[in-house]
């Protein structure tokens, strides 16, 4: 943060409970045209306050905690409504949250990532950033994916893409176990992999050691109003969401086209605030926020799915299809390279960003 935090911008408050005042009324009496109009203007301007308030406690609590705390919030926020919208839609919400998932997955891995590098590379040209943080997390993320992701259509107790009862409990302990230790390295056991370590005569993240962080009053403000923020964006998504798929269904588009679009209002806050920190040079921020976003999102979905699916004895369908499978192995092994050497330049956020079109394109035309 390269700003004084020293006091809450009025906007920053005003706009995250207007979008609560706009979410009862939907709820309460139903959504038209003009509620659905102002319903976008106040997701579309929650969404930069939860970034002001992400940036003011991540300057409080230092790297990587602030990342973490973004990260970790929508998530959990996210993995509620998944499991409500889940558990209310019956038998055919039963792939949403695979569906989610691989949306998140391939939005931070590709969207995010590669928009952070191209802004970065067009500024600064080359961007520096610890590799073994990097390659922890996406070590981590692979694990994550392929267990959760695509050996459901392999294994033969039950028939694909589904787990037995058995396997989904192991699946939903091993994301939670991989997730866990990854947070206890990130904060802890190595936490020196996730701050910036620019090179000499590199500008880093030096001009943040001469401003003063902000109150702890402030910071707390900036926590609940985040929290708030957060819960606005997600619910405003859902109140939106009837509206998104009405329009993608007159547009002739397949309906998974809904869980991106939807995917993509929820990420909105990690995703701007990524873009910040690759334009001003902290690249390790950027991709600490989008590679935790990525790992969070499974790793606290599917253990949750896992303990209330088994407990109500419910069908819960997780493999992907074959197109799919393809887009994810291309992500990751794409990943693994063009963040493997803790250099980056224009060439690997271009490469990045044809994938994600690629992988929007094959949901619109399929």
């Amino acid at each position: 943060m390269s700003a004084h935090h020293t006091s809450t911008p009025h906007w920053t408050w005003v706009l995250p409970i207007l979008a609560m005042m706009t979410l009862g009324v939907a709820l309460g009496v139903g959504s038209n045209g003009w509620l659905v109009a102002f319903a976008t203007i106040c997701l579309a301007g929650t969404v930069f306050a939860a970034v002001h308030h992400a940036e003011v406690i991540a300057h409080k609590v230092g790297e990587p905690f602030g990342t973490l705390v973004l990260a970790v919030a929508v998530t959990v926020i996210e993995v509620a409504l998944i499991v409500s919208v889940m558990l209310t839609g019956g038998d055919a919400k039963a792939g949403l949250a695979r569906d989610t998932v691989f949306a998140a997955v391939m939005i931070v891995c590709n969207g995010i990532v590669g928009l952070c590098l191209v802004l970065g590379a067009l500024r600064h040209r080359e961007q520096v950033f610890q590799r073994q943080g990097a390659s922890a997390a996406l070590a981590v993320l692979t694990a994550l994916a392929v267990l959760a992701l695509v050996l459901p259509n392999y294994a033969t107790t039950v028939p694909g893409p589904a787990w037995s009862q058995s396997q989904l409990a192991f699946s939903g302990v091993a994301s939670l176990v991989l997730y866990g230790t990854f947070v206890f390295v990130q904060t802890v056991r190595h936490r020196n992999y996730f701050l910036a370590d620019p090179e000499p005569g590199q500008p880093g993240n030096s001009h943040d050691i001469q401003v003063p962080p902000p109150s702890g009053r402030l910071t707390l403000i900036s926590c609940v109003l985040l929290l708030v923020s957060l819960v606005g964006v997600v619910g405003l998504a859902k109140i939106l969401s009837p509206t998104v798929e009405t329009f993608v269904v007159s547009m002739g588009a397949p309906a998974m086209v809904v869980g991106v679009i939807i995917a993509g209002l929820v990420l909105l806050p990690e995703g701007i605030a990524a873009a910040k920190a690759a334009r001003a040079n902290q690249l390790q921020q950027s991709l600490n926020l989008a590679l935790g976003s990525a790992l969070a999102s499974i790793g606290l979905t599917i253990p949750t799915v896992a303990v209330l699916f088994i407990v109500l004895d419910r069908p819960l369908i997780l493999g992907l299809d074959a197109k799919e499978s393809v887009m994810l192995a291309l992500t990751l092994l794409l990943s693994a390279i063009t963040l493997g050497t803790g250099r980056t330049n224009i060439l690997q956020g271009v490469v990045h960003l044809v994938v994600f079109a690629a992988f929007v394109f094959l949901n619109i035309v399929p």
